[in-house]
């Protein structure tokens, strides 16, 4: 039987759904196959955007019509055959799954205290334990609920799910207020009782950026079109409404951060004067303006908009001021998945203040054998929190980085340093949203740093006749300068490239930080994360055709590399024959190279030369190498040539839906690590990860 969880709260607006979301991220660390089943789906018409988002996690893969049970109308009419159906439908989900989440009904129907008590009676007979969800806010007027109040909820929804005969495995106060969450914990673990007396309490608190509406939510409901600003602003969360139908003198101190301004149509003045304040560094960011009453905007003034060229969102709508600002403060945030700012804070508050190794206890999960792509990833994370380093990120200017950035701080990943200069670059994250308040921002002009770091280039590079004055211009160059951060010991490693070339990104190491004492040659290696394992691909973007010395040196390099991310190190140097069956100059270098990495670590395990499917598959390998220790289980390949490589390793990653995470540069005194142009955010966040561990392995903390 598989694994199962029953999420379910007493009331609706609990944020029920970004506990679903935590505790499918922990499953998804320790089993392969997690599915996802909603009993009451919200509407036969509409699809069910909660289900939607836990769908889309990487670790489920099932159709929504599949993880639907029943409508509210059923459940009206006669709740015994829904009954009956919702475990039907449960049990054929069940049979394609290790662990399965059911996500309990969300009040959205004309409740009635009957409700819960239906959600207790499924969740008995479907034999899942419940974690109950309870809401620290009041549902009337959104107030912060007291640790009296939650004992009392607490009472009634637990005997609630007694009378039902539904287990209780644990419960979860969220959207508490953040003062007391000790006290809301300890209120709820008074209400208890046997046989619950032991059952685990924990408390999150509340986040006004998980309920917020964005501004393309807003002008939706409002019925607003844009007329001018950045589209890629409109997925910014509004955190308040500001109605400015007065003179700019009492609209300017009324403006509030990250709120959508309200103004009539033919308040030019006042439009105008919002802006400006926006574009100031000494008013709030504010996240959208909406036009309304229907008014066209004279041409001047339409001029004047687009010369001061602002990012910020303007639409305009037909609506009335009062009906408009209704509007507004009657819509509500969603959790989905097209909004990776509120999925990485529903995440990272879940794992703040939920202990994640004692749910899985409870639910008494056993690792899986596998390592999937998710798992692995979440493993990076992990390893990189559990002894934080600091990483500079030289590229500022790049949205994707300012993104990666808030994630990593928000998990607790690193300590962060963005080059650029402040003021634009947390402009730039305030008009996106992003909470950058735990980076530092630095820039690469800083007089004192750069006057330091010239004259260590300067000495590094006397040897090539630089001056001090010269070194002054090169190291304002963010490569120069976040390069210069990692060997002075002001940060511990560095992660480029999203803008820059890879030759731009590791040439000032190779000038400044330079290879360990016992290695001769850079190389790169890329983590390949297959369905259910990692393999690791080198040299795939460093040296284009390697001597027999320098694939050795690969090979030891990859090898420790393996080692340092879990993967235990079996080498095949690869070559177009295996073993002895071929001849050539670029067969003798493989052979040559496999005896050198024998002689000079002779502990390791390594065959060569050897094709790739005499190294990955057993049965080819019993064939051609039968009393080989690496020909049919390989982890480490190390290619011939940068052609083979890069070739191979992007088409195991197409054709296999494989994650390439890399590439990671190793033999470097200190860490330094290269990013794809083309990089996402996720390989971004990785990126960070993986230079943060191997800044760890070397000992060394700025």
């Amino acid at each position: 039987m598989s694994t199962r969880i029953y999420i379910t709260s007493a009331e609706g607006h609990t944020g029920k759904s970004s506990v679903a979301l935590g505790v499918l991220e922990t499953l998804s660390r320790q089993i392969d196959r997690v599915g996802v089943f909603r009993p009451i789906a919200r509407s036969t018409v509409e699809r069910d955007y909660v289900l939607e988002l836990l769908l889309a996690h990487d670790s489920v893969a099932l159709d929504y019509d599949d993880c639907v049970g029943v409508s509210y109308e059923l459940v009206h009419s006669d709740p015994e055959a829904a009954l009956s159906q919702i475990v039907s439908r449960f049990a054929a989900v069940e049979r394609q799954c290790d662990a399965i989440i059911i996500l309990g009904s969300d009040y959205t129907d004309v409740s009635s205290p009957t409700e819960l008590a239906f959600n207790a009676r499924i969740a008995a007979n479907l034999g899942a334990p419940v974690l109950l969800v309870l809401g620290g806010r009041r549902p009337d007027d959104g107030g912060a609920r007291t640790p009296h109040d939650m004992h009392q909820i607490a009472e009634l929804t637990i005997a609630e799910l007694r009378t039902a005969h539904a287990g209780l495995l644990a419960i979860v106060a969220n959207r508490c207020d953040a003062d007391s969450l000790e006290d809301i914990a300890a209120g709820i673990r008074s209400a208890l009782i046997a046989p619950h007396a032991v059952v685990p309490v924990w408390a999150i608190a509340e986040d006004p950026v998980l309920v917020a509406p964005t501004v393309a939510g807003l002008l939706a409901a409002t019925e607003a079109t844009l007329i001018a600003g950045d589209t890629a602003l409109l997925e910014r969360e509004s955190i308040g409404v500001v109605v400015a139908a007065m003179s700019m003198e009492n609209v300017l101190p009324r403006l509030l951060e990250g709120a959508i301004v309200v103004v009539p149509g033919d308040r030019t003045d006042v439009l105008v004067g919002t802006l400006l304040a926006h574009s100031s560094a000494t008013f709030p960011s504010i996240a959208g303006i909406i036009l309304n009453g229907g008014f066209a905007l004279l041409p001047q003034i339409e001029r004047l908009i687009a010369g001061l060229n602002s990012p910020l969102p303007i639409a305009q709508n037909s609506l009335g001021t009062y009906d408009t600002a209704l509007r507004i403060t009657q819509t509500r945030g969603r959790l989905a998945a097209e909004s990776p700012r509120k999925y990485a804070r529903a995440l990272a508050l879940f794992e703040k203040h939920v202990d994640a190794t004692a749910l899985l206890q409870l639910l008494q999960v056993r690792p899986a054998e596998i390592v999937t792509p998710l798992m692995f990833e979440y493993g990076l994370l992990e390893r990189a929190r559990s002894d934080r380093r600091h990483i500079v990120l030289p590229e500022g200017g790049d949205d994707r980085i300012l993104r990666a950035a808030t994630i990593l701080l928000l998990r607790d990943v690193a300590e962060l340093t963005i080059l650029g200069e402040e003021a634009a670059v947390r402009a730039r994250a305030a008009e996106l949203g992003l909470d950058l308040s735990a980076a530092r921002i630095l820039s690469p002009f800083d007089p004192e740093l750069r006057q330091r770091f010239a004259e260590e280039y300067a000495r590094i590079r006397s040897h090539k006749g630089i001056t001090v004055l010269q070194a002054a211009d090169t190291v304002t160059d963010v490569s120069y300068f976040g390069t210069m951060m990692v060997h002075l010991g002001l940060a511990d490693g560095m992660v480029s490239g999203a803008q820059h070339t890879t030759a731009h990104t590791i040439r000032p190491a190779f000038e400044i930080i330079k290879t360990r004492p016992d290695v001769s040659v850079v190389s790169s290696v890329f983590l390949m994360a297959l369905a259910d394992r990692v393999l690791v691909y080198g040299d795939c973007a460093v040296i284009p055709d390697p001597t027999a010395e320098q694939l050795a040196d690969i090979a030891i390099s990859s090898a420790e590399t393996a080692a340092q991310f879990g993967v235990d190190p079996l080498i095949a140097m690869l070559s177009y024959s295996t073993g002895e069956s071929g001849a050539g100059a670029d067969v003798e270098k493989v052979r040559s190279a496999t005896a050198l990495v024998h002689e000079r670590r002779p502990e390791l395990l390594v065959d060569g030369p050897i094709q790739y499917d005499a190294a990955a598959d057993p049965t080819v390998a019993a064939a051609k190498m039968p009393n080989s220790p690496v020909a049919g289980r390989a982890t480490v390949f190390i290619f011939p040539d940068l052609n083979t490589g890069n070739n191979t390793y992007k088409a195991v990653q197409r054709s296999a839906n494989a994650v390439a995470i890399g590439p990671v540069l190793q033999g470097l005194n200190k860490p330094i690590n290269d990013l794809s142009r083309g990089a996402l955010v996720q390989d971004i966040v990785n990126t960070v990860a993986i230079t943060a561990i191997q800044a760890a392995s070397s000992g060394e903390h700025a």
